[in-house]
């Protein structure tokens, strides 16, 4: 007869532990730990709590609130993820990680509040983990939201050692009555354009395969800038157009629609933010595109039309104002630190919802 202190039959005298399976408990307590002061250095008004409980707490009220409507948005920062890894370049993906989901909220009017993050990798690296934690909270800081929690995996056998995978969580608010799109979008509205940082965060499985077929070395100078790296030139974070387009949605409430361009380009979204009956004419000889566009079509001989599908092609984001409304929205975007250009105008849609004018400088 056995006792309960006895093993199972056929069990190992020893046992195994969590740890010799691939999973280190101490090690997520040790990432805990060491990402507490970048966690705080993202509180604001609503957000005053410590991580490391079974849930993030965030006050409306104590937010300045008094009718709101929740936001939320949900993304990742895809195969960039992949070339970080192989460069071993970790700070900047975090940004990107915030930025996807910030973006998309304040193009519907409303203001980031809090943000939530999930790190899954085969074996938990506390530096390598610390290190792309301490970018997401620098995309909060950039965004004024709060980083407010987040869960960390180790899944062996999932991952491929070395590797991690990231998703980030995003709530916002807006008061009742100032969402966007809003109903007054007509004919002749002015479409603005601010200029994107570079490829943000969508394409790079394309990326990938040209760098792979041209023999391009990731270490080597990038041709497009003569300062960096082509692996840091590629990972260059998406820009987080919050603070600018809150402030010019407080000063002027003149923006009707905004969209913000990731995968898919101008071609499908633009159309996101527009009625079925209206359609954006883009002049694309407004589009100062950067040289990393150029390079993109030219070594891996992508059509424009591709490039206008898949790229950003230089504009990170697409504004409607009233033609009325433009030269002050634009003041204050540019006072804000964005590049502003007019990309043209909404028209009666007779066709497809975006027709191009021109051709990209590429």
């Amino acid at each position: 007869m056995t006792s309960p202190a006895d093993p199972p039959a056929g069990a190992r005298p020893n046992g195994l532990t969590y740890a010799q399976a691939g999973v280190d408990i101490d090690a997520g307590n040790a990432l805990v730990e060491a990402i507490k002061p970048a966690v705080r250095s993202t509180r604001r008004p609503g957000a005053d709590g410590e991580i490391g409980g079974f849930g993030g707490l965030f006050d409306l009220k104590a937010a300045g609130f008094s009718d709101p409507v929740l936001v939320a948005a949900n993304d990742g920062v895809g195969t960039k993820l992949k070339l970080a890894i192989e460069a071993g370049i970790h700070e900047s993906v975090g940004i990107d990680l915030v930025a996807m989901c910030v973006n998309d909220l304040v193009v519907q009017g409303a203001e980031p509040l809090f943000f939530l993050d999930y790190f899954a990798t085969a074996r938990l690296d506390v530096a390598t983990a610390a290190t792309v934690i301490a970018g997401i909270a620098e995309g909060c800081r950039r965004a004024r939201c709060a980083l407010i929690g987040g869960e960390t995996a180790e899944m062996p056998g999932i991952y491929a050692t070395g590797d991690y995978d990231l998703a980030g969580f995003a709530v916002g608010a807006a008061e009742r009555g100032r969402l966007l799109p809003a109903a007054d979008l007509a004919e002749g509205d002015v479409l603005l354009g601010l200029a994107s940082s570079g490829v943000h965060s969508n394409g790079f499985s394309l990326i990938r395969k040209i760098v792979e077929v041209s023999g391009a070395r990731l270490d080597a100078r990038a041709p497009f800038a003569a300062d960096r790296s082509l692996a840091r030139a590629l990972l260059e974070p998406t820009r987080i157009y919050v603070r600018p387009l809150l402030a010019a949605l407080r000063e002027t409430g003149a923006i009707k629609a905004m969209a913000h361009i990731t995968g898919g380009g101008f071609v499908d979204n633009v159309p996101r933010a527009l009625p079925k009956h209206l359609a954006a004419r883009i002049d694309l000889g407004a589009v100062a595109v950067p040289g990393v566009f150029a390079w993109i079509a030219r070594i891996g001989g992508v059509g424009e039309r591709e490039m206008l599908r898949t790229f950003n092609c230089g504009i990170g984001m697409v504004l409607v104002v009233g033609a009325g409304a433009a030269a002050a929205v634009t003041s204050v975007l540019e006072r804000e630190g964005e590049i502003v250009c007019r990309l043209g105008a909404l028209e009666t849609r007779s066709g497809e919802p975006v027709v191009f004018d021109g051709k990209l400088n590429l």
